[in-house]
């Protein structure tokens, strides 16, 4: 092949479109460049604004379930302690909270809270003067919170008169102080109140039963109920018999006795009757009440005494179907429902 058979025209053809393709190559490259840019702008200004912002709730003082409630709905999540408070009523609540109430604080943050669970004991307390019935209860929830029956009562407890309200401790075994280092029973003398104690017995002749039911209430006498038919010329639902008769001095052991008639008229779906119940024989009064609940759902106190125990009996006129509720220390002895 001769020199001059060379296309030197082509080669400056395929000279010429090597420019193009560099050309192409940078731009390419510089989109390349500010497309992924744009993106790791995006990114950024996204990770830097994060979640909304929300206002820390005041979760002191709330019990668990509830205060993770509220912590749900304003998105923010719980990161929990526990420890021990001085008080069994605290098991279960919301001692401290990190950060506190009223916060700004970004939706997704975690709040520490430290969560009570219940009380340690390691000595026994000075439980004179104090109402044995609420120390027994403190006690079941002392047990139930640390898992172990540390304290408890020793049955039956003492009794013996004193000048302190009746159910008061007035002694106890062991001492304030004591040091517990297993199961310790707790030996009470509790307060019968003054020996044969004397009161003046009321009128209650005459009174509606509603007004003697108040009054009985308030007088600190035992007593029993009896019914009897409607005389004529009588009021009806009224108290026509007493004994021991009005301004007679009695004691705390003697039972004062009513008689009231039938009401003259009654609803259709009224019923007129007594309640009876016989309950345990306490040492000393502790508070009754007798509760009902009408048809309606309307709950209506009948009495509230304080009761040693014994034949319970109050007249009562109520809807039929009305639920009847013996209370004996808040807690519930007895329910019936009045029929015809």
């Amino acid at each position: 092949m001769k020199f001059s058979d060379l296309n030197f025209d082509s080669l400056k053809s395929t000279e010429g479109k090597q420019p193009n393709f560099f050309k192409l190559f940078i731009i390419m490259a510089a989109a390349l460049l500010i497309l992924v840019g744009i993106i790791a702008t995006s990114i950024f200004f996204v990770a830097v604004r994060g979640g909304e912002q929300t206002l820390v709730p005041e979760l002191r003082g709330k019990e668990l379930a509830e205060a993770l409630l509220e912590m749900q709905v304003k998105e923010l999540y719980p990161r929990i302690q526990l420890r021990y408070s001085q008080s069994s009523k605290d098991k279960g609540q919301i001692l401290e909270q990190d950060p506190a109430a009223g916060t700004i604080v970004k939706a997704g943050r975690r709040i520490r809270l430290v969560v009570s669970q219940g009380v340690i004991v390691n000595r026994v307390e000075n439980y004179i003067g104090r109402n044995v019935e609420d120390v027994r209860l403190d006690l079941q929830a002392i047990t139930a919170s640390s898992g172990g029956q540390f304290l408890s009562l020793k049955e039956p407890l003492m009794y013996d008169f004193s000048g302190e309200s009746p159910g008061t401790i007035i002694r106890q075994k062991p001492e304030a102080g004591t040091d517990i280092s297993g199961p310790t029973k707790l030996e009470f003398v509790v307060s019968r109140g003054l020996e044969d104690s004397v009161v003046m017995v009321p009128q209650f002749v005459g009174f509606p039963i509603s007004s003697a039911l108040e009054q009985i209430g308030k007088a600190g006498i035992a007593f029993e109920f009896n019914l009897r038919e409607l005389q004529q010329g009588e009021k009806g639902e009224t108290v026509v018999y007493q004994n021991p008769q009005a301004g007679v001095s009695v004691t705390s052991n003697d039972i004062l006795s009513l008689t009231v008639n039938y009401p003259a008229r009654l609803g259709e779906n009224e019923v007129f009757g007594l309640f009876v119940y016989t309950m345990p024989r306490n040492p000393y009064p502790l508070p009754v009440r007798l509760e009902a609940v009408l048809p309606s759902g309307e709950r209506t106190r009948i009495i509230a005494v304080d009761y040693p125990g014994g034949k319970f009996t109050v007249p009562y006129r109520l809807p039929v179907d009305s639920v009847l509720t013996l209370y004996l220390m808040n807690r519930e002895m007895h329910q019936e429902t009045v029929t015809r």
